[in-house]
């Protein structure tokens, strides 16, 4: 089968899956499946995105009016988020970037650039000027500091900031997003291009404190997913930046990845692990990795460029082939095996909405969508 050929096939399964699951879910914030029905989540729920995101994917080329309505939909629920949630975390990016972002570029409705703007600030606002990091989450319970965190997933986070910066001229949002992106170049990338989930900070000095395993196996291990923000996010750095130094780290977080994959290019949970840790797929980190591997394939010389869009196709390929469910209704998810948390025992082995979310955006790349909503 050509190239085309599965891209193609694989375009109408989700077209048609979609337009299933959208009549059952609705405007609603699905995250992982259990038992073959998606579990929601509440509209803060950092997964919140992906959903409206992923009808809007499908929406750019289908213009299907019943997707874009609860696109919108899931958009409007958001806003109460924003003025009535106190724990809005770094996580508005990956928020905000697929629902009122995406609207603006592809509808250019005045509202969702308002909501979008409002966030940007929200966002940059959480930015610790000591240590030149964008903390991650707020407490969890009563009395915890978690002021000096920040994640590996942020970079996902720092296209809104870019977009805010483009859109009003103040290049204050600009330099947030740079500072933060050269603190994950001094403290997150290891020199062999594997990634560390958390770092923890001094929220007042702003030194180094430690590495924390998070949901990786252990501080020194790989996490898989981790992997692919990296991976991505530097890309979309160098995208917004032009400084090689991003492009340079993404191509090592890249290698790193790629050298690491099992026979059927998608990736298992962690990339380090005990012999007597179960060894289970992470599907959603492959389809990150292989968005990411797809825009850096677009950033270098055309002989580089094979590898990286080799792999991203593979991977995405072996996604569609060997974990895709499609034509069974007793299934909300697209793609399956999925790991979310391993260490706490979450949503272990299942589809989760980023996975199917990125294994589409992937799709559409190869079909020939140019335009990123990051």
């Amino acid at each position: 089968m050509s190239d085309l050929q599965w891209v193609n096939e694989a375009w109408s399964k989700v077209n048609a899956k979609v337009l299933r699951t959208s009549k059952k879910i609705g405007a609603n914030f699905p995250h992982a499946s259990v038992n073959g029905t998606y579990q929601l989540e509440k509209p803060y729920w950092w997964t919140a995105g992906f959903w409206p995101g992923l009808l809007w994917l499908i929406y750019r080329d289908t213009k299907d009016e019943s997707l874009k309505t609860i696109a919108e939909q899931c958009e409007e629920k958001l806003d109460h988020v924003i003025t009535d949630y106190y724990k809005l975390d770094h996580d508005m990016g990956f928020m905000w970037t697929l629902t009122s972002v995406a609207r603006y570029k592809l509808l250019g409705e005045e509202d969702s650039k308002r909501r979008a703007l409002l966030v940007a600030n929200l966002l940059l606002g959480r930015f610790n000027s000591q240590g030149n990091y964008i903390r991650a989450w707020n407490p969890w319970a009563e009395g915890e500091d978690n002021s000096g965190w920040a994640i590996i997933d942020c970079l996902m986070n720092l296209p809104l900031l870019f977009w805010a910066t483009e859109v009003t001229g103040d290049p204050r949002y600009r330099h947030a997003a740079k500072k933060h992106g050269q603190t994950v170049l001094e403290n997150f990338i290891r020199e062999d291009g594997s990634v560390h989930h958390i770092i923890r900070f001094d929220s007042e000095t702003g030194e180094r404190v430690e590495a924390i395993g998070g949901q990786g196996f252990a501080p020194d291990s790989a996490w898989s997913r981790g992997a692919g923000w990296a991976l991505y996010g530097l890309a979309l750095l160098f995208k917004h930046t032009n400084e090689d130094k991003y492009l340079q780290a993404a191509k090592r977080v890249s290698h790193h990845f790629i050298v690491n994959l099992p026979e059927d290019y998608v990736p298992h949970w962690d990339f380090r692990l005990p012999d007597d840790i179960t060894k289970y797929r992470d599907s959603s980190a492959g389809a990150i990795a292989a968005c990411g591997l797809l825009l850096l394939a677009n950033q270098v010389t055309q002989t580089e460029s094979k590898i990286y869009k080799i792999a991203g196709t593979k991977i995405l390929k072996s996604l569609y082939e060997n974990y895709g469910d499609w034509d069974n209704e007793n299934q909300d998810g697209m793609i399956l095996s999925g790991t979310s948390h391993f260490p706490e025992g979450k949503n272990i082995n299942v589809p989760l909405i980023y996975g199917d979310y990125y294994f589409v955006e992937g799709l559409a790349t190869l079909k020939g969508d140019k335009e990123l909503f990051w």
